[in-house]
């Protein structure tokens, strides 16, 4: 039995496909009158916080610290909210001759170039990490920042990984050894942005949940804007002159809301054992296959 861990979102299922294999049962809810969503449940009581009631006062300066929630819109679940695989031809990244040929071997689970179940080579199913810039570009969900004096630290609940991005001032390293997460440095570009630059990603992760790829001359950009005292929106650029043909934006300006700091973010951890039994009853039959 699954135990209620197979965390799959409305478009996923849309789909016949699965999201990921995770210990997380407070998923963001909507208001049954609007669509619109509300919030994420606390994965201490189980409640969803209420709203903010009054304006937000002006952002402080130079401070992304806080546990922020990007709600629905961080699922992402056909690819990047800003160039979903949908078939539109505005939504297609301006592939290099190779990055169509690498984009031909990737077999997504969702998209309109999906397969099923069983049969993708999804490195995430298989509980790979997700790796920069798909952590921000799939299963988005809380996001705890802190701050130092020498650095800000992401913290995932997605995988339940961390990140840390240097602001002390260094430049990338020399022949650095590729990383799952690259290399991150980071700078405050005026009062309210705080700027990421990272590089030097392995080229075992994927761009997004379309399968779209990379070379290991990825860079990525980050731009963490403080709207106001609640309100954190995040871009994400992708410039890859092996891949594409010009830098495109995969996010843009996508709002977080700042919870209390008193939020308990759930776990959501990919599991080997979940998965396994996953790919007995679901994946592998949805596809044909027999395990016996």
């Amino acid at each position: 039995m699954l135990k209620q861990l197979l965390c799959v979102t409305i478009a996923s299922l849309a789909l016949t496909s699965t999201s990921f294999l995770c210990a997380r049962q407070n998923q963001p809810t909507a208001d049954t009158a609007t669509g619109s969503y509300v919030g994420t449940a606390d994965g201490w009581t189980g409640q969803v916080p209420p709203k903010p009631k009054t304006p937000a006062p002006a952002a402080p300066k130079h401070d992304v610290f806080g546990i922020w929630d990007p709600g629905g819109g961080g699922i992402q679940a056909l690819g990047p909210a800003a160039m979903p695989e949908d078939g539109k031809p505005e939504h297609r990244p301006p592939y290099t001759a190779a990055g169509l040929s690498a984009l031909n071997l990737t077999k997504p689970s969702n998209g309109v170039r999906s397969v099923l179940p069983g049969d993708t080579n999804d490195p995430v199913v298989a509980c790979n990490p997700q790796g920069v810039p798909r952590e921000d570009l799939y299963e988005l969900r809380t996001t705890q920042i802190l701050q130092t004096p020498a650095s800000v630290m992401v913290l995932y609940e997605y995988g339940r990984v961390w990140r840390v991005i240097w602001t002390d001032g260094r430049e990338f390293p020399k022949n650095p050894a590729p990383r799952w997460f690259g290399y991150s440095i980071g700078k405050w570009e005026d009062d309210y942005t705080f700027v990421v630059q990272t590089c030097c990603m392995n080229d075992e992760t994927w761009i997004d949940r379309a399968g779209r790829p990379h070379s290991p001359d990825l860079r990525v950009e980050e731009r963490f804007h403080r709207a106001d005292a609640n309100t954190l929106e995040l871009t994400v650029i992708i410039n890859d002159p092996v891949m594409y043909t010009k830098p495109w934006v995969a996010l843009d300006k996508l709002p977080f809301k700042l919870q209390s700091g008193h939020f308990d973010v759930p776990e959501m951890l990919c599991s080997p054992a979940e998965l396994a039994e996953y790919n007995k009853f679901i994946g592998n039959p949805a596809s044909g296959k027999d395990d016996k």
